[in-house]
């Protein structure tokens, strides 16, 4: 992912990719016909297939792929997809239609993939989309749960093993904005920053980057900044000799304040925050 990517940017990005919303659709196992074939310009869902046997070419904007089997493929939700045969000897795949939204965006417009992953463990990964179908197609109150967490951990399985991943901050003009000002945020953690300074950097009217900021986030702008504070006082906490008072200046806090709003971001005390630390490290530290 983002090459340079420090402590709290991807403690943000972690969660915020994580609040992606998803909806299956469809999930079958289907030998296809010699007749399949079709066009989706601007595709409103996510294609994933994986590939058991056959052959047969799939298209993602003008780039055409010809799967083998043994490969997963994810067609993304607002791309131009296309698929077809080639042969006689045709796809057997497993394959779902699925949305995964975060707000308005679709989760791969933010995250920038390769199309294409080699399976791992072929038939683990079976054992899992045969009960994602079971789950999808049962009136049980829990299946919807199963199926999306089986989903999820194939979306997840996606993103880790794949070979080239990237956050596309361009996605929409709010992503690029954004990320200016979350990081004037992180580099001025310690200073007192006021939101008609991030709204102008954002070119924003206060009120409206208010709003903007908090559907970006989920936090208004004193919230995530006490947020960047806490993930950066953990971080000093488990990694430095600072006492909590020289942890509070460095990040401009008076020390009261500092210590309530660190047990309200993280349910500890600082002091007993840092008895966590393993005590390997505090072994070493003093060799």
């Amino acid at each position: 992912m983002k090459t340079g990517m420090n402590a709290s940017e991807r403690t943000f990005w972690k969660k915020y990719l994580a609040k992606a919303k998803l909806d299956l659709s469809y999930a079958a196992y289907t030998k296809v016909q010699k007749s399949w074939q079709d066009e989706n310009p601007s595709c409103p869902f996510n294609r994933l297939y994986v590939i058991c046997e056959g052959e047969g070419y799939l298209k993602i904007g003008d780039k055409t792929y010809y799967p083998k089997p043994g490969e997963m493929y994810l067609l993304p939700a607002g791309s131009d997809q296309a698929y077809g045969t080639i042969s006689d000897n045709t796809f057997g795949k497993y394959w779902c239609h699925f949305t995964a939204k975060i707000g308005d965006l679709d989760l791969f417009q933010i995250l920038q993939t390769s199309p294409c992953m080699k399976i791992q463990n072929p038939e683990e990964l079976k054992q899992a989309f045969e009960q994602m179908i079971a789950y999808s197609q049962s009136d049980s109150l829990t299946s919807e749960f199963r199926a999306y967490s089986i989903l999820m951990t194939f979306i997840a399985d996606f993103i880790e093993q794949n070979p080239s991943v990237k956050l596309n901050l361009t996605s929409t003009p709010t992503f690029e904005k954004m990320n200016k000002v979350l990081l004037y945020m992180e580099q001025h953690i310690a200073e007192n920053v006021s939101v008609d300074t991030l709204s102008r950097i954002a070119h924003y009217h206060p009120n409206y980057f208010i709003n903007a900021f908090k559907q970006f986030t989920g936090y208004s702008p004193i919230q995530y900044m006490n947020h960047l504070r806490s993930e950066k006082a953990k971080d000093l906490l488990m990694t430095s000799e600072l006492n909590v008072s020289q942890i509070a200046d460095a990040l401009g806090m008076e020390l009261s304040y500092f210590s309530r709003m660190f047990r309200e971001q993280t349910g500890f005390k600082p002091t007993a925050f840092r008895d966590l630390r393993p005590k390997a490290i505090e072994h070493n530290e003093s060799l």
